[in-house]
Parts: structure tokens; C-alpha cells; sequence
């Protein structure tokens, strides 16, 4: 059974077949639908052809089904989804809403498991206890 992705705020299943399924908007208010691979570190992604992504920019990622504003407000770079495996444990995803940015976090209590070429560029800010990530 392939792994189940959700909406933190809703808990509303985010993912059909291979492709979990967010709504975003550019910073230039263009908006649409990106379905990204369910498999951690593939980077697979489409989108409609008139919604065109563009490499290094930052989009605001959206649940598809409440709309809640998934970018972390910790680091708004992060987009942040729960996720449970077939043994029924859920996790805690973070992917970069940077397009081009290749990183993933897969956070287990205390434990981070990264994926991706780019997945240093937040791995110190993920190691960092929660009470001292607002100073950084």
C-alpha cells in the first residue's frame, strides 16, 4: 500500500495514484495546480501547460481541498504535509516551494531524514530544537 499524504490542518487525503496534489500561486498572483511524484526525492512534477513554473521562484502551496496555506510560517520556503506509511505511522514531510530546489525532510519525532541534491541548504535550520528556530 503506497504511503498516504494529508493536509495538516484539515487531515483531508492530498494524494491520488502517484501524485500528491497541491494548488499554488505564483508571486505574481498566477495560480494552478501542481501534482508532485509521492515517492521522497523524485522530483517528478506537472501542471497544466498554461501554468508555467519558474525556476527559482517561491510559490505559496495550498491544500487543494480547504485551502490552508501550507508553507511553514517557521521557514516559508518549507511546505509542510503529513504523511503515514503502511504501518499506519505518520511523519511529518517538508519540501522546498522554491521550484528547481531539490530537498525533502521526513521528520519522525526527533529523527530527519533528508532527500534531494539541494536538502543541506535546511538541514541545520531542521536540526535546530524547536524553541530555538525562531532566532534564526
Amino acid at each position: 500500500m503506497p504511503n498516504n499524504y494529508s493536509c495538516p490542518e484539515c487531515k483531508s487525503k492530498m494524494n491520488i495514484g502517484s501524485s500528491l496534489v497541491f494548488s499554488a500561486k505564483s508571486p505574481d498572483n498566477e495560480r494552478g495546480l501542481i501534482f508532485l511524484d509521492t515517492e521522497l526525492g523524485n522530483y517528478t512534477k506537472t501542471t497544466h501547460p498554461d501554468f508555467e513554473l519558474q525556476e527559482g521562484v517561491e510559490y505559496k502551496f495550498y491544500c487543494p481541498v480547504c485551502h490552508f496555506k501550507l508553507n511553514k510560517e517557521e521557514n516559508f520556503n518549507l511546505v509542510k504535509v503529513h504523511m503515514t506509511d503502511d504501518n499506519g505511522k505518520e511523519v511529518e514531510i517538508n519540501i522546498s516551494n522554491i521550484i528547481g530546489e531539490y530537498c525533502t525532510y521526513k521528520i519522525q519525532e526527533k529523527k530527519v531524514e533528508s532527500f534531494g541534491p539541494d536538502a543541506k541548504r535546511y538541514r541545520n535550520y531542521l536540526d535546530v530544537p524547536d524553541e530555538y528556530r525562531k532566532y534564526l
